[in-house]
């Protein structure tokens, strides 16, 4: 795996949006953030641009994108925001420039199909919180990935959870936010999750949606060999009038019953405030036990 060069006090860092329409008055408190912090701050072409409910049409969000990357004085791109369409503009980017001049590309959510193309291309990446949500994540949240920019190890703890299944593993993190990943499975996008720790976060889904993205894994051999799972927040489910009658985390429990690698649940990452910052493609140790603990290897 190919780590991009991590930053220096008074680098630049560019920010864009590979899906919905964002505007300047929406990143400031995220910019201010990170002027504060030594850093310069570039917004790309399609900051302000709409398109429907895109930041831009794909041609013009795709070259944001493209611009950020090509531009040497940029060293880290953050995704403004999330909700919907880097789908329709990863085939457009220019990813051998990326390999090129690899840099930190930074969010969570929808930016997970850049990180599966990043993951084929082996250039590691950030999964993290995004400007639009600087203003109402914690602190813990936001060090961590001003942290991982700088090269500092990682580290997410949670307490215990009654649905763990205990064990020691080591591995590659890979994922993100399942229902992406659903959306990529038959691709060239689809992860390769062999010995790997996978990392799970989903938001405002269905639990018989839930229950028919995990099996789809499942069918594809997605949960088979894995190293370890991790679940991030499931948050803000929604049920039928005739209930599913589980949870999403027993949905997910279910679903790899029968394998016996560790699994870990409610660790801060994902659609909530405490929003930690994971390393996608890093080698990272697994420990579940009393406590849940995922720990970069150095």
């Amino acid at each position: 795996m190919d780590y991009p060069p991590f930053l220096a006090q008074g680098d630049t860092i560019g920010i864009t949006s590979t899906a919905r329409k964002i505007s300047k008055q929406e990143l400031q408190f995220a910019i201010d953030y990170l002027e504060a912090l030594g850093y310069k701050v570039k917004l790309s072409s399609c900051i302000g641009q709409s398109d429907r409910q895109f930041a831009g049409t794909d041609e013009e969000r795709a070259g944001a994108f493209d611009s950020l990357v090509q531009d040497p004085e940029v060293k880290a791109v953050l995704c403004g925001r999330g909700g919907y369409g880097s789908v329709r503009i990863v085939d457009q980017i220019d990813w051998q420039a990326f390999q090129e001049t690899p840099k930190w590309l930074c969010g969570y959510s929808d930016v997970t199909v850049l990180h599966s193309r990043l993951n084929h291309l082996g250039i590691a990446s950030l999964h993290s919180t995004m400007p639009i949500n600087f203003e109402t994540n914690t602190k813990d949240a936001l060090h961590s990935l001003t942290s991982a920019l700088i090269g500092k190890t990682l580290s997410l703890k949670a307490e215990k959870h009654k649905l763990n299944r205990a064990g020691n593993s080591l591995g590659a993190v890979v994922g993100g936010n399942l229902s992406i990943l659903y959306s990529l499975l038959g691709s060239k996008d689809q992860l390769d999750t062999r010995g790997k720790i996978l990392v799970l976060e989903d938001l405002d889904e269905y639990l018989y949606h839930v229950d028919r993205m995990m099996q789809a894994l499942k069918r594809a051999g997605m949960l088979s060999n894995l190293a370890g799972l991790v679940i991030g927040g499931m948050s803000d489910m929604n049920d039928n009038t005739i209930g599913f009658g589980k949870t999403a985390k027993e949905i997910i429990h279910e679903a790899v019953a029968d394998f016996s690698y560790p699994v870990a649940f409610d660790l801060p990452f994902g659609h909530v405030d405490d929003n930690q910052t994971l390393m996608l493609g890093a080698e990272y140790k697994l420990s579940v036990g009393e406590n849940s603990v995922l720990e970069m290897q150095s």
